[in-house]
Formats: C-alpha cells, sequence, structure tokens
C-alpha cells in the first residue's frame, strides 16, 4: 500500500487519521488452467479449448464446463459495484478443440450471435480424415437432424431437419489420411463430423461416425479462426494454431 504517496511494506505502520491510505488495484483474479486466453476485453471473452471438455452442461456434466470455469473467472471482475455476466455465443462439440467465443454483456452477445444467424460469420477449422479424398475442393450439402440414438443423421426428406453447408480444401495427403481445411456456412451441431462420415471420410479417432483408427485418442478436428464483427472492431480474427499432435498422424 501506499501512505502519502510513499510505498509501505510493513503491516505494523502507524496510520494517522490525517493520512492518505492508497491500497492500490485488487490483483486480477486467476484465469482457469485448463484453458488458454486468446483474446480479452470488456465485451468478449476468447479461449482455446481442450478436446474432451464441454462447453455448456448437460445432464450428466455440469460441474466441468467451459462456461462453468470461465463464469467464475468473469465473475470476480466487479464493474459498478456488480460482477460481470458470461454470455453463450457459440458451441463446440465436446471432441473439438479450438477457437471458442463468449460475450461479457447482453448486448454483446446479440450482436456477436446476429453475425452467426446471418452467416457473416467466418469459421475455420482443420481436420485430418481417414483416406485420401481426391477432390481438391468441394462442398458438403445436406440437411441434418438428430436420430433416435441422439446421433446428427443426413435426411434426404426436406420437411425435416437443417440445411448444413461445409466447404472443404485438400491442404495435404498423406500415406493413410487427408488433412483438411473447412469454412462453415452454417454451423449445425455436429455439421463435420455428421458430413465427413457420410462422404466415406470419417474424421480420424471419430468412431462415432465410422473412425476406424484412434492414434490420438481424441476426435482429429480443430477450429483454428473465428472472424466476426465485434463491439470495438469492425473486423478481428481470432486464431488458435493446429495441435502439434496432428503433425504425427499418418
Amino acid at each position: 500500500m501506499q501512505v502519502n504517496g510513499a510505498v509501505v511494506r510493513r503491516g505494523d505502520a502507524l496510520i494517522q487519521p490525517s493520512d492518505r491510505v492508497d491500497l492500490g488495484a485488487p490483483p486480477p483474479p486467476p484465469f482457469p488452467a485448463a484453458l488458454r486466453k486468446i483474446h480479452e476485453d470488456d465485451d468478449v471473452l476468447v479461449i482455446e479449448k481442450p478436446a474432451g471438455l464441454l462447453t455448456i452442461a448437460t445432464e450428466r456434466e455440469r460441474e466441468r464446463t467451459a462456461y462453468r470455469m470461465l463464469t467464475d473467472y468473469v465473475a470476480k471482475q466487479v464493474v459498478r459495484g456488480r460482477p460481470r455476466r458470461l454470455f453463450i455465443v457459440h458451441r463446440l462439440d465436446r471432441e473439438t478443440s479450438g477457437v471458442l467465443l463468449f460475450a461479457k454483456s447482453g448486448p454483446a452477445k446479440g450482436m456477436l450471435q446476429e453475425q452467426f444467424e446471418a452467416r457473416s460469420a467466418e469459421r475455420r477449422y482443420v481436420a485430418i480424415v481417414e483416406g485420401r479424398v481426391g477432390t481438391p475442393e468441394g462442398t458438403l450439402r445436406s440437411r441434418l437432424k438428430t436420430d433416435r440414438s441422439l446421433r446428427i443423421r443426413s435426411t434426404p426428406r426436406r420437411s425435416e431437419g437443417k440445411e448444413a453447408i461445409t466447404h472443404y480444401r485438400v491442404l495435404e495427403r498423406r500415406s493413410n489420411c487427408t488433412v483438411l481445411e473447412l469454412s462453415l456456412t452454417t454451423g449445425r451441431r455436429g455439421q463435420i463430423r455428421a458430413q465427413l462420415g457420410e462422404l466415406g471420410h470419417p474424421i480420424v479417432g471419430d468412431l462415432a461416425y465410422g473412425a476406424r483408427t484412434d492414434p490420438l485418442r481424441r476426435v482429429a478436428l480443430h477450429a483454428t479462426s473465428l472472424t466476426l464483427a465485434t463491439p470495438v472492431a469492425r473486423r478481428a480474427t481470432f486464431s488458435s494454431p493446429v495441435p502439434p499432435s496432428f503433425a504425427r498422424v499418418d
């Protein structure tokens, strides 16, 4: 602390009624160790979510989620005497790692979600899929719905499901797999995994959608970048590098 502008480190220092005492700003709250912060300001918080962690709670898991960890962190940021709140903007599957964005105010949440609904937010992923994809690039279009086993599947009926559009580009062909860059026009739950599985090139490690190999003990899908407008930037890109372990898949 400071007394009359001078730093005082002794806890037994005598303070006079006329002295001016400055305790200084409280230390910032610790960031959750399980997450990596990409960016934070007064309106948004962007993290790198690890594979295996839920974005938000389910009936089976309510405690260990990215949202819960960050809610506790943000609540320690007091503004005008009130703790900050955290708002969900979009989600990543438990099995998917990479860029995940949250809002720190209601107006920011509305602004960001409008861009997802308008399909103006740019989302890019990298996936390693089984087999060698022959076409250098392409577009996957389908209508997706949840089946009785709660798995995402395509349906030929236009009256069912929701439109899903994914663009892909081959980055590298390896001995038994292909590295793809994917960009989303729509952002349906399980979209990339379901469409690549039905293409005949399931993501490495994605046993639920037909993969036969699991060398990384995880689904080889990573959200590498998210580009959109924020309350303080006309256009911002938040990025996360591909996990080094992806290079070991052959």
